[in-house]
């Protein structure tokens, strides 16, 4: 029996030491605030007001202590929240055996930047259930020090302008402006509103339904603007008639304005609200739920560059409404400007000759290798995404069989007869062709031999006499220049191409698809690298490729760089491929398309234009899947003069109006505009 006193004395007494030990941890002031901390840091507020003492909750609700701190964490943006507490080197401060005074200091991220200060917080021992604890003494400067009952925090936005978009002379083609949004007062509606909401349905695209829920929010009073559509505000006129109606007025938005509007369209793009999955693609860089950003063309491309990173001020704000101090500040970051080498009065100058066409031009000036032009026919107004795009005119864009969205100058085509200079420069190169050798073709179909079946190729006119390269560019003979195919072969055809960029990227601010000769880099067959000569069969380049290997007829065999940018320009010269062809043969094959214009039977003749020296040559594709059925027809002309500009046009479609014949005089009267 002693033995067992002595057991249970002793196991009471270690049982008193666990609890005791344990009941210390418990009321340990720092241990509280380490786990309090812990919440603070994973913005765990529910675990947080728990620890409150009992003299904070009657101070403030659980509700309220919650909606405080979710909206002001939430408006600054906080994240990254950590809490230490500071060494006190200091002597002690006196207070009662039921408080203590801990330090300590906070350091997270928002919306303005960091954020960091140095408090201390007061815990009290209270009662509890299972005895005593500590507890949190809460107030509002456990928010921010410097704040009192009362005041709040407001975050204020510094705008900033996303940058804008010049042409070469400083036009504006894309530019930070404004808009009107139109809407409706309900009290001053009268006994007009069923005449004044068909009237917008009308003007917005949209139905009487629609508008009728817009004025039906929840949150619309009688005296209130309700906004139904924006309109640009250069259209006066109409402004001027809609506000005319009882109940309509107008305000003014800040917006992107693109003021060449189809024009140039598919160069530029346009922009609209971030959704979310750009916002999580990029997290970290500046932008926000309210955030623009560029979706489509050069508002994409240089989306880097243009965007504005708008300042945030983050403010502890008093009772009377006036700032009491300045928590955090990020000043706004205006975007960069960007100035193209586009000149924006030639591009509209070629839109107005394609705009009932389908087709796209590029235009490049061959000695400096600024692309002065790229345009696409059929287009859409960019301006119409930024006022709200209808769903009505989205159909109407995406159901159009002449697809004004797609971006033609960004693919490739077949080029037909254009592709002919390029043949005859690989073959003078190879030692496959000599210029001045006269080949003596009669008819207007030749087949290789009898191994072709019923395939012939075929050409538009009988010289009646033997024709040399000058004659077979003048009068754009298919059948010469599948002959001189066949005799480069398929390989050296294929290399010769490679030389002159056929088959990689164009070095280029906007991405344009590579060209081609083949589809798998070989021949089916004698047939396709016969046609392959006179640029049929699977060859395909796109407009902007051409224009520049046709650089390297006028600069003794040099290829120029595409450029976009004006910073890029460097110097008078850019070179994107030196020496492919010799001196002696760019010159020579520039004088003979000089010949196709002034020539008084050159297929070019009609882009003749007195007192200037032009080169040139046309072209008509046809695209059809076999030899027996008749295909779509697509027209080109390539123009230049010596040192001022490349222009390449290509019209779709074209086959009833005449084919490359067609398109010739609408490229002269560019250049007649342009350079006279």
């Amino acid at each position: 029996m002693k033995f067992k006193k002595i057991f249970l004395t002793i196991f009471i007494i270690a049982l008193l030491l666990i609890i005791t030990i344990g009941c210390s941890k418990v009321n340990n002031p720092e241990d509280t605030f380490e786990a309090y901390l812990l919440n603070w840091e994973k913005q765990e507020f529910n675990s947080m007001y728990e620890a409150l003492s009992t003299n904070s909750k009657e101070y403030i609700s659980q509700d309220e202590f919650l909606k405080r701190y979710e909206n002001i964490y939430g408006g600054i943006e906080a994240k990254n929240i950590s809490i230490n507490i500071k060494d006190d080197d200091e002597e002690p401060q006196d207070k009662e055996d039921n408080e203590s005074i801990v330090p300590f200091t906070l350091l997270m991220d928002t919306v303005a930047g960091k954020v960091e200060f140095s408090h201390e917080v007061k815990l009290i021992q209270e009662d509890d259930e299972d005895g005593k604890k500590w507890a949190i003494e809460w107030n509002e400067s456990m928010i921010f020090p410097q704040m009192v009952k009362g005041d709040s925090v407001r975050v204020e936005t510094i705008a900033a302008q996303r940058g804008e978009i010049h042409d070469r002379n400083g036009s504006s083609l894309a530019k930070n402006g404004e808009i009107q949004i139109i809407g409706i007062q309900p009290q001053g509606l009268g006994n007009s509103e069923d005449v004044v909401k068909e009237r917008l349905a009308q003007e917005f695209k949209m139905s009487i339904e629609n508008v009728d829920n817009k004025l039906n929010a929840s949150w619309v009073q009688p005296d209130l603007f309700v906004p139904i559509g924006s309109l640009p505000s250069d259209e006066k006129i109409k402004l001027q008639e809609l506000t005319s109606l009882p109940g309509v007025l107008t305000q003014k938005k800040a917006a992107r304005v693109y003021p060449f509007k189809e024009v140039a369209a598919h160069l530029i793009g346009y922009v609209a609200a971030i959704n979310n999955e750009e916002l999580e693609q990029l997290e970290g860089k500046g932008y926000n739920q309210n955030s623009i950003i560029g979706k489509t063309g050069l508002e994409s491309i240089y989306e880097d560059q243009l965007k504005a990173i708008d300042g945030k001020v983050i403010n502890i704000i008093k009772e009377d409404n006036s700032i009491k101090e300045t928590i955090a500040k990020r000043d706004a970051k205006d975007g960069k400007d960007i100035q193209l080498t586009i000149d924006a009065n030639l591009q509209r100058k070629i839109y107005n000759e394609m705009k009932e066409e389908q087709g796209t031009t590029a235009a490049i000036n061959p000695k400096t290798g600024e692309v002065i032009a790229l345009v696409n026919s059929p287009s859409y107004d960019p301006n119409a995404f930024v006022l709200g795009l209808s769903e009505q005119q989205w159909d109407s864009w995406n159901k159009d069989p002449k697809r004004p969205l797609l971006n033609r100058f960004s693919l490739t085509y077949s080029p037909g007869s254009v592709f002919k200079p390029i043949t005859a420069a690989i073959g003078i190169e190879q030692g496959k062709l000599e210029h001045n050798k006269s080949i003596n073709i009669s008819g207007l179909k030749w087949q290789k031999d009898s191994s072709w079946g019923d395939y012939n190729v075929t050409r538009v006119k009988d010289s009646g006499k033997p024709i040399d390269l000058k004659d077979a560019l003048v009068y754009s003979d298919n059948i010469y220049f599948a002959m001189a195919a066949l005799d480069i072969g398929e390989k050296p055809l294929i290399e010769g191409g490679e030389s002159f960029g056929i088959g990689e990227e164009i070095p280029f601010n906007y991405s344009i698809k590579a060209s081609q000769i083949s589809n798998d880099d070989n021949f089916s067959g004698d047939i396709q690298l016969a046609d392959s000569g006179y640029g049929q069969g699977e060859v395909a380049l796109s407009p902007l490729h051409l224009s520049t290997i046709y650089t390297a007829f006028l600069n003794e065999g040099n290829i120029v760089k595409p450029i976009l940018n004006i910073e890029d320009v460097e110097g008078t010269f850019n070179i994107w491929k030196e020496n492919v062809i010799s001196k002696e043969t760019a010159n020579l094959l520039k004088d003979y398309m000089v010949q196709v214009i002034e020539h008084p039977q050159g297929t070019g003749r009609g882009g003749r234009i007195d007192g200037l020296t032009l080169g040139g040559k046309t072209g008509t594709a046809e695209l059809k899947g076999s030899s027996e059925e008749e295909g779509q027809e697509n027209g080109w002309f390539i123009a230049f003069d010596d040192s001022n500009i490349v222009i390449t046009m290509m019209l779709e479609d074209v086959g009833e109006q005449g084919g490359s014949a067609y398109v010739v005089p609408k490229v002269k009267r560019v250049l007649e505009g342009y350079l006279k």
